[in-house]
């Protein structure tokens, strides 16, 4: 099942009506169709993909979300491209969360930077996480993902690994029956919202869909929520 998947046509993800009618920030829409590309990857792109982890994990080694996207520019692009398409940097800790939003409290502002926790690949923690979601909804309900700059590089371009997953409410931590945030198992959904999202900025230059060796298409998380994919990852090439 490894290489490219689905070239030769034009193609619109079917995990994009899993979340038909659901919008994060801004209006930004997961049912928008995407504009895949039908190119096959550079064969060294395809390389540096297929020996990428599969999978993030937590403190304690734990394996949990997938890695299910790739984003191809350098640090300053990839940071324009996500604030165009409004996304908003993670809070890492929740002291700095509490004064955060005591602050945008104090200013009748909307607190759009609900903390993330900390998870690895490559052996260390997320170089950033972005989050998306209504201000009103944003305890319970929110689109996120982590990324890691990756130790490859690709035409003189680094690549970025990422993992992205919708919160949809509330959960038990099977670790330590803590509660924690529950989500949606159709993690397709979110990687086409990242990539819908991007794909409005025309910061993008191409998008496309790539099956790697040893998908992962059924698994759980490191807190024990089950998740399912069709194991592609998106491809995204900034301009």
């Amino acid at each position: 099942m490894s290489g490219q998947f689905g070239t030769g046509k034009s193609e619109t993800s079917g995990s994009n009506a899993a979340l038909s009618g659901s919008t994060g920030a801004e209006g930004v829409s997961a049912a928008t169709p995407l504009n895949v590309s039908t190119e096959t990857l550079d064969a060294d792109l395809r390389k540096s993909i297929d020996s990428l982890p599969r999978r993030v994990n937590d403190q304690f080694n734990n394996l949990g979300d997938m890695v299910n996207f790739v984003i191809v520019g350098s640090e300053k692009d990839v940071q324009a491209a996500l604030d165009a398409a409004n996304w908003h940097v993670a809070d890492t800790g929740n002291k700095r969360a509490v004064l955060n939003a005591l602050m945008d409290t104090a200013e009748d502002k909307d607190y759009l930077a609900m903390p993330m926790s900390t998870l690895f690949l490559f052996g260390r923690k997320q170089d950033f996480g972005y989050e998306m979601a209504e201000p009103i909804a944003m305890v319970a309900s929110r689109h996120h993902f982590r990324i890691w700059k990756a130790p490859s590089t690709w035409n003189g371009n680094e690549i970025w690994v990422g993992a992205g997953t919708h919160d949809i409410g509330f959960a038990k931590d099977k670790r330590n029956n803590n509660v924690t945030h529950k989500i949606d198992p159709a993690v397709d959904g979110e990687r086409d919202n990242i990539g819908s999202s991007l794909q409005k900025t025309n910061k993008t230059k191409t998008l496309t869909y790539y099956l790697p060796p040893d998908p992962v298409q059924d698994a759980k998380n490191a807190t024990g929520d089950g998740y399912h994919s069709d194991g592609r990852l998106l491809v995204i090439i900034l301009q």
